[in-house]
């Protein structure tokens, strides 16, 4: 495989600057006998229509790293900004959808879940958001299934829903913590497709989570890789040539195997030697209270 097919990120700049930079961020959490440093200063920026990828295995704190700058989680070092100013809170301009199908109220209808945070943001009036909601729900193909309720769809159709209720708040980042990771392969190959479909007709800025080096390839244009537990940043690479149909290429499986070797091939001199946990009775009010992923 060529050299600059996949190559690491030397230069950021860009000429409207990053929308979301992470910076220095270390993030712990607390065990019943210890606090457990899941990052250690991590740092990246995404810049506008980013298709960024957080790639890691699991347990390094990728998915902690997004519920940072989701706002659920406060760093112990470091800062958040989005659009220059810190992250300090959960807010509608970054909406997370979860690996979970439980994430969509049952008693809604899927046109209800929808509507739902448009209207209890005050953003639009019932009938702007009826609107919206179905627009959105055509998007991913699910128009026809508005009035259904959760417990009728599968799995992938209920992501479907979920991701049209997060482009329907039209985030400046979208979130998504591994979203296919609990479907059969071929349903996550189609939400795959649906998914850059999507930022295809949007080119919203998307933040998403994965262990899949094969996933991180197809979705992401750019791909954060973060060492095994605690997660600093072993690379940043471009992933722009790839797509699903490549998948099988010789290009494609030489770039997987390479990222591969980045992730867990390090040499003794660059082993990991920060002690990643510390007493319980260190001070722990900013700590987050779960276990990284």
């Amino acid at each position: 495989m060529a050299t600059h097919n996949l190559r690491v990120v030397s230069d950021r700049g860009a000429a409207r600057g990053p929308l979301l930079q992470v910076d220095g961020v270390s993030l712990e959490y607390r065990t019943e006998e210890r606090i457990v440093r899941a990052t250690h200063r991590v740092s990246f920026d995404v810049h506008a229509a980013d298709r960024f990828v957080l790639l890691g295995p699991s347990g390094c704190g990728k998915s902690t790293l997004l519920k940072a700058v989701a706002g659920f989680v406060p760093p112990c070092e470091g800062e958040i900004r989005l659009d220059g100013e810190r992250v300090q809170a959960p807010g509608p301009d970054r909406i997370v959808v979860f690996q979970e199908f439980d994430q969509l109220p049952p008693w809604k209808t899927v046109r209800q879940n929808v509507m739902f945070p448009l209207r209890k943001s005050r953003r639009m009036s019932r009938a702007e958001a009826d609107e919206c909601a179905m627009h959105c729900l055509d998007k991913v193909g699910l128009a026809g299934f508005a009035d259904a309720y959760p417990h009728t769809l599968s799995g992938g159709m209920k992501q479907r829903v979920a991701i049209a209720r997060a482009l329907a708040m039209r985030p400046k980042v979208l979130l998504m913590d591994e979203p296919f990771a609990a479907l059969d392969a071929l349903t996550r190959r189609r939400m795959q497709e649906e998914l850059l479909a999507l930022w295809d007709d949007a080119a919203f800025t998307l933040l998403f989570v994965t262990h899949s080096i094969e996933e991180a390839l197809v979705v992401g244009s750019r791909i954060l890789l973060l060492s095994p537990h605690p997660g600093r940043v072993r690379a940043e690479l471009n992933s722009h040539q790839f797509s699903l149909a490549s998948q099988g290429s010789a290009e494609f499986q030489a770039a997987a195997q390479r990222i591969h070797q980045m992730l867990f091939d390090v040499p003794a001199d660059t082993a990991d030697t920060t002690d990643t946990q510390v007493p319980r009775e260190r001070p722990a009010a900013r700590q987050y209270r779960g276990k990284p992923s």
